[in-house]
């Protein structure tokens, strides 16, 4: 059985990332790409689960306890946010004072940047995208679906704040940051470092919506920060 799930999750990760680095890199349609993404992120577990006639709670899509994910989901990003903000701060004067080549591996910004609080543009639109079209679909697909199979592959782990972390959480994380080369710049790998989180979280409460919650407030902070150094893109 391990062997097999590891398998399955295996081939179900290079569908999705074959479909979205393809469509990435077909012109016309490379717009659609983050639709692609999240269509097959919901789509290839939701087969597994309807083929099989699993129930979506044993990959931890489920609402029970929503008060305690969404406790977790929003202390984590109350503990986390605000060093990654000034770790931002310092990435940015970093990157003022290397040379063009290295800044452009490291990160995807112009030179120039001077801080100015601002909201990227059409923030609404980017609140429902990030949580709706981004980490739902991400962490079903990788938290839910992939961390779990992976686990009845390779059980086990050592236990880190109340959490059972193995080589499935490890392999899922390098996956999630290997997946996000569909679009191929280097900066792109830095992902490895939330997926840390996002999967502790998936271990440490059973559930995907903690994860969710942490994982869509990381990217609008983000998107904040991007707009108040560089102007709303």
């Amino acid at each position: 059985m391990g062997k097999a799930a590891a398998r399955e999750a295996t081939v179900l990760w290079i569908i999705a990332f074959a479909a979205i680095a393809l469509t990435r890199a077909i012109g016309p349609i490379s717009g659609y790409a983050k639709a692609v993404a999240a269509v097959a992120f919901l789509y290839l577990p939701g087969m597994i689960v309807w083929r099989r006639d699993e129930d979506y709670r044993d990959y931890g899509a489920t609402l029970v306890g929503w008060r305690r994910g969404l406790l977790w989901g929003l202390g984590l990003s109350l503990a986390v946010l605000p060093i990654f903000t000034v770790g931002f701060f310092g990435f940015v004067h970093l990157l003022q004072n290397l040379p063009s080549w290295l800044s452009g591996v490291l990160a995807p910004y112009p030179a120039d940047a001077s801080f100015q609080l601002r909201l990227p543009d059409r923030f609404l639109a980017h609140l429902v995208d990030q949580f709706l079209v981004v980490a739902l679909p991400e962490e079903l697909f990788y938290r839910g679906y992939m961390q779990s199979r992976l686990r009845d592959a390779w059980p086990g782990g050592r236990t880190l704040w109340g959490a059972r972390l193995g080589k499935a959480f490890w392999v899922t994380a390098v996956l999630f940051a290997v997946g996000h080369l569909a679009e191929p710049h280097p900066w792109r790998l830095g992902v490895f470092f939330p997926a840390l989180a996002f999967g502790w979280l998936r271990e440490k409460t059973g559930t995907i919506v903690p994860g969710i919650i942490f994982h869509a407030l990381s990217n609008l902070t983000v998107l904040v920060l991007e707009a108040s150094f560089f102007g709303p893109r």
